[in-house]
């Protein structure tokens, strides 16, 4: 049988080469469609996949029934690594152009294969934790030489290990959830006493998530193929963050706050093994890493990031940054196996943020702290409109995908819309 990341699969369903869900991606994501709960379903071409129904019909089988009527990914993402490739590679087998179970059964398509426009697509997965880094070299430069100069942009610690902080998973949301401007405390440097109000410097971030599938213990370590291998797969996440909130509190211990209003992900989890054909190595990193945290594979990803806002007074998004996933110095599994490293236990559902992305050149910075350069440069959009943060009434989208021969395998979108403090 073929392997589902083989290029020349095709799908009996009619997809588009531009399509972010080709035969080749096979992303998980929940859905409610027709009055129904929300269950598990997979994207394919311009329609979601109810695996719920499939089981049904007997037609799928992964040794726990009712994974897929659960409202969100857990159950399934619980099974472990062998179930998701066995799953995933027959989901693969019955969408295949060549083979008849579904493709000439016309009440199971009836019932399985449900319109994305007819559908509602809800958060992924139950975060049980969340954390994010800070593991763009580029982006924690750029930051650096604002606020402390050229020659002590980075921290002494930053080049020996990932940098993160805890955030809140209670406040994870799906693409398409409003974003109500922030409140705080706010100190400008020209200003003796804070005071308390709405955010004014508002900001995005561009990162990816990484959702641990499968639980470690406390007390221990992981090794860079347990940390791989608990890796279910991967999102699109916009970490909003409030710069003039952030800026008062961080010292001594950090942000708080500032980042704990709201992080948008997308609905659709593009799986690691999905993304196996685009992996490649990353930067050098010298000093070389201590052993914990050395990688004998490569563990980045050729992802192709993009960013538009859409202004309150404008009809149409403009782009305003485009980049790649590959630019990151600490990959995804450096993170991981570093959280555990002290004894810290990972859940099922744990999300990581990768931290902001942003590449070499100006138009690759991942925050509009970086596009703007901390409002000194504003972003020039069509119709001669500015932005140097972010005003009530705009909307943000990130988009990602990896792209193959003839195909891409894709994320989808996660966007937001700020709505006014109230």
């Amino acid at each position: 049988m073929p392997h589902p990341n083989d290029p020349n699969l095709r799908s009996f369903i009619d997809v588009d080469p531009a399509s972010d869900f080709p035969i080749q991606n096979l992303p998980y994501g929940v859905f409610s469609a027709n009055g129904l709960a929300p269950r598990v379903g997979v994207a394919i071409g311009d329609y979601i996949l109810d695996l719920w129904e499939l089981e049904q019909d007997g037609r799928l089988d992964v040794g726990q029934p009712g994974v897929f009527a659960a409202g969100c990914l857990n159950a399934f993402m619980h099974l472990g690594p062998k179930v998701w490739s066995a799953t995933r590679a027959r989901i693969s087998e019955l969408l295949r152009h060549d083979n008849p179970e579904l493709r000439d059964n016309e009440e199971l398509r009836k019932l399985a294969l449900v319109p994305m426009s007819r559908a509602k697509l809800h958060l992924p997965f139950a975060v049980s934790g969340y954390t994010d880094f800070y593991s763009s070299k580029e982006h924690a430069t750029n930051v650096g030489v604002m606020f402390r100069g050229k020659d002590n942009a980075l921290q002494p610690n930053w080049l020996h290990m990932p940098i993160a902080y805890n955030g809140r998973a209670s406040t994870v949301v799906v693409s398409g959830t409003k974003v109500k401007r922030p409140r705080g405390q706010l100190k400008p440097p020209n200003v003796e006493l804070p005071s308390f109000g709405p955010c004014k410097r508002l900001d995005f971030e561009l990162e990816m998530g990484v959702v641990v599938g499968q639980s470690s213990a406390m007390g221990g370590m992981l090794t860079e193929q347990q940390a791989e291998e608990m890796i279910f797969g991967f999102v699109l996440l916009n970490d909003w963050s409030a710069r003039d909130i952030q800026q008062w509190e961080y010292v001594p211990l950090g942000p708080f706050l500032a980042k704990a209003f709201a992080t948008s992900i997308s609905p659709w989890v593009v799986t690691r093994e999905a993304l196996e054909p685009f992996r490649l190595k990353g930067p050098q990193q010298e000093p070389v890493p201590l052993d914990y945290l050395k990688q004998a594979k490569p563990q980045n990803y050729d992802l192709e990031l993009d960013v538009s806002l859409r202004a309150a007074s404008a009809n149409a998004p403009a782009g305003i940054s485009r980049t790649n996933f590959k630019y990151m110095y600490w990959s995804s599994v450096q993170q991981l196996m570093h959280h555990a490293s002290s004894g810290c236990a990972m859940n099922v559902g744990d999300l990581l943020g990768s931290g902001t992305i942003s590449g070499p050149d100006k138009n690759q910075r991942g925050s509009l702290l970086e596009i703007s350069w901390n409002g000194t440069e504003p972003v020039e959009l069509p119709g001669g409109i500015k932005r140097s943060f972010l005003e009530d009434g705009d909307s943000l989208v990130m988009r990602g995908w990896c792209q193959g021969d003839g195909y891409r395998v894709g994320f989808g979108e996660v966007e937001g819309t700020i709505l006014a403090a109230g």
